[in-house]
């Protein structure tokens, strides 16, 4: 968070950070109304880089916008923003910020930080699991390095009674990441650690057979990483029916009586409409699954849901890595290209 006084000498050192998220947010607008695929490209891709990321985080004000859907910096602040979103009837799924780390040492300070997290769940009592990013715990350095970090907070969870969700990242780490699941589940007999499938990759419908018969902990979400055809949907159309048919999938008979909970993970009102109208027609109780919902986004319909009784679980992301977070939020759905943009003038 940028908090030094706004002088000449800073505002200087502003200039290029606003001349790159004005320029980003006009292109923006004019590809999102005749090209939303070339839209969420471009943002998935300014999402890695560099000089993008430093642009934009060392300018004040698009801080002052992204904090909207980040819940501060700090696990104090998280921890605070998840009580008061448990008085609202609201679970939380609470994420440290962080991936790709590139040393070691950055690896081990995450898991620190995550254990921490830990700590202030378990001695808050706020209602919470943790979702982590293999990628931030060193699986792009070494795989054992991941796989001891996670089995580090898998045991600390365990100890408090809380779960671990490993969160899924581009295609190129899906292999490894259930790899790194299966042998922590069934090697080490963690049960309190949960996956994410990906409905726009061709692999998910394969992949979430197996996940039935082993009665998994799942979230299941769209995607939102840039993907070749070769490897995912490109269309949105074909991406909402994968999510359709896998959700149906891991609310059958078959998947409920070996134990698999769902949590459909989306903003979509048809994505959401489909999985009500698929419970009730087949008498699914309404605890056998879960609404998740971003934090930030559609506050209102979050606690509508809440009200009608479903089990709404909100994503709550902190800490100082926001920027890759942030830039693939605006991808996911480009409309909200504009809320940034009004947000942006307003900050």
């Amino acid at each position: 968070m940028n908090k030094t006084p706004v002088t000449a000498t800073s505002r200087t050192r502003q200039t290029p950070g606003l001349f790159f998220l004005l320029s980003a947010a006009i292109t923006g607008y004019v590809f999102y109304r005749y090209s939303e695929g070339w839209l969420r490209s471009l943002l998935l891709s300014l999402s890695r880089s560099t000089w993008a990321r430093r642009m934009v985080t060392s300018f004040g004000p698009a801080w002052r916008v992204a904090s909207r859907f980040i819940a501060g910096e700090s696990v104090e602040e998280a921890i605070a923003v998840a009580g008061q979103l448990n008085a609202k009837g609201l679970k939380v799924a609470l994420d440290y910020l962080g991936e790709s780390v590139t040393q070691a040492e950055e690896a081990n300070a995450a898991r620190d930080q995550i254990l921490l997290l830990l700590d202030r769940i378990h001695e808050s009592g706020v209602d919470a699991y943790v979702s982590v990013k293999l990628s931030q715990l060193g699986v792009k350095i070494a795989e054992n390095l991941a796989l001891e970090n996670l089995r580090a907070l898998l045991t600390r969870a365990r100890s408090y009674g809380l779960r671990v969700r490993i969160d899924m990242e581009e295609s190129a780490l899906v292999d490894t990441t259930f790899d790194i699941y299966r042998r922590l589940r069934h090697g080490e007999g963690f049960d309190n650690v949960g996956v994410v499938i990906q409905a726009y990759l061709y692999r998910s419908e394969e992949d979430v057979r197996w996940l039935i018969e082993e009665g998994a902990w799942v979230r299941l979400v769209k995607g939102a990483y840039k993907e070749p055809p070769t490897v995912a949907y490109a269309r949105k159309a074909d991406t909402d029916a994968a999510f359709i048919r896998l959700a149906e999938q891991l609310l059958s008979e078959q998947a409920r009586s070996r134990g698999v909970h769902l949590a459909v993970a989306t903003h979509d009102d048809a994505m959401i409409r489909a999985v009500q109208r698929y419970a009730k027609m087949h008498h699914i109780p309404q605890d056998a699954y879960e609404f998740q919902l971003l934090y930030g986004i559609r506050r209102e319909r979050q606690e509508q849901l809440a009200s009608q009784g479903y089990c709404v679980r909100i994503y709550v992301p902190y800490g100082t890595a926001w920027y890759p977070y942030f830039m693939r939020r605006l991808a996911e759905r480009p409309a909200n290209l504009w809320f940034f943009v009004t947000n942006f003038f307003r900050a």
